[in-house]
């Protein structure tokens, strides 16, 4: 966006500060491209785990409330804060990110996937390990799946956050060249001030 003035000086069209404006603006937006398919896709496997079985004959809908299906299965507590994650970050907040695209709900989703990446590995782990004075059965299908979709989650909110944009690269040259001119007519005007 510059335009002539003379035969070879470059002049930009809009000042550096305004630039500047226009370069935040764009660094605040998110823009997924085809893995926005990937990410709306994983969050539809993710609502889907809710309803299938987590551990013996309680679904994820019962560990998310507690009912008397999960006391009878001795859901533990790393189990019940990685359901709430998934709701929280996997669903909620990459929701969110995807319809606003905004920047920052895009971290929020990548970095609680992450955490609930861990505690899915720990809910795996507690299923694997139930005491023999409680009842419980083993990781089920829905748990496992839920696991896998939300380590896939963040693979591809940490892309797809990562990934600058052709319009934030675009807007950043824009305002280096706006400001590489703006000193360049300083030390010009300097050069013909001087006695």
């Amino acid at each position: 966006m510059t335009e002539k003035d003379g035969p070879d000086r470059v002049v930009p069209s809009r000042s550096a500060e305004e630039l500047g404006r226009t370069e935040r603006a764009v660094m605040t937006e998110l823009d997924p491209g085809a893995r926005a398919m990937v990410v709306a896709g994983l969050v539809l496997v993710l609502l889907v785990t809710f309803a299938l079985p987590h551990t013996g004959s309680a679904s994820g809908f019962d560990v998310l409330s507690g009912s008397d299906a999960a006391v009878a299965e001795s859901i533990a507590l790393p189990s019940r804060i990685f359901v709430v994650l998934v709701l929280t970050f996997g669903v909620v907040m990459s929701v969110l990110a995807l319809v606003t695209r905004m920047w920052a709900l895009a971290w929020a989703a990548l970095a609680g996937c992450a955490v609930s990446s861990v505690f899915g590995m720990l809910s795996i782990w507690s299923r694997q390990t139930v005491p023999d004075n409680l009842q419980g059965g083993g990781p089920g299908i829905g748990l496992i799946v839920a696991w896998i979709a939300v380590m896939a989650l963040t693979f591809h909110w940490l892309k797809a956050v990562w990934n600058k944009t052709n319009a934030q690269l675009a807007a950043q040259e824009q305002r280096r060249i706006a400001a590489a001119s703006g000193e360049q007519k300083l030390r010009l005007w300097d050069g013909h001030s001087a006695p």
